[in-house]
């Protein structure tokens, strides 16, 4: 106990601010780029045009005027709209390396004449000493290595987004969170990123395939994750660990 307590404090200010918090809290996504941060994380609430929705329906029609409704586009457009966001990520990566290198070197070097003095260089240098194989060197080196990844994800999930920024160009930053409590296990799923507005149904949904720039996570707090959940002051130790 009292060495992971010096090693804490003798290692801390070798860590960044940014790794530490990575250790203690997770790892923490990039924000959506386009390619600065577009996407405001507290949403803006828009004031409802009470004169407007409280207008009569016209005369010989059913509908009030600016109703989106009937032969109106239903899909999200402007910023405050929803949209359904639909991920189903079914992926395998199967990787599998390995290297070899060899590398052999050899020189040698004499002195066959020097001005006629090849024959005095004995007296002057070490005992042994001759002229012909003045200087002589080999040396090896051998490297080998080998590595391998087989990774399988498989998520389907649904979740509602609400557009944040309509940019110049017409795409839409969408960013949407949902959280599920069962007891005292709290799970929460976000998805945040770039939408064209061509690439949205008629049902008014988007695939996470057709998402730039996206963020998925998902994840949950609670006692069971805790209980998962490698301590702070071990990882720490883990990480910096010199041994």
């Amino acid at each position: 106990m009292r060495f992971s307590h010096f090693a804490l404090i003798a290692l801390a200010p070798l860590a960044a601010c940014s790794t530490v918090r990575d250790v203690v809290r997770g790892p923490e996504m990039a924000p959506v780029g386009y390619p600065s941060s577009l996407m405001p994380r507290d949403q803006a609430i828009m004031a409802v045009n009470a004169e407007r929705a409280s207008q009569p329906a016209s005369a010989n029609s059913l509908w009030r005027s600016g109703a989106r409704a009937f032969f109106i586009d239903q899909r999200a457009a402007r910023v405050g709209d929803i949209l359904t966001v639909q991920i189903d990520i079914d992926d395998s990566a199967k990787t599998s390396n390995s290297s070899n290198a060899t590398r052999t070197t050899d020189m040698s070097g004499g002195v066959t004449h020097l001005l006629g003095l090849e024959s005095s260089l004995g007296k002057i240098l070490p005992g042994g000493f001759t002229p012909a194989t003045a200087l002589e060197t080999s040396s090896t080196s051998t490297n080998a290595g080998a590595g391998s990844i087989n990774r399988s994800e498989k998520i389907s999930l649904t979740i509602a987004a609400v557009v944040t920024t309509v940019l110049p160009n017409g795409n839409l930053v969408i960013q949407g969170t949902q959280e599920v409590r069962t007891n005292a296990e709290l799970r929460q799923l976000t998805v945040a990123g770039i939408v064209r507005p061509e690439d949205i149904s008629s049902a008014n949904t988007v695939k996470h395939t057709q998402i730039a720039e996206a963020r998925i996570s998902y994840g949950g707090r609670g006692d069971i994750s805790l209980a998962q959940r490698t301590p702070a002051g071990v990882a720490l130790v883990q990480k910096f660990s010199p041994f």
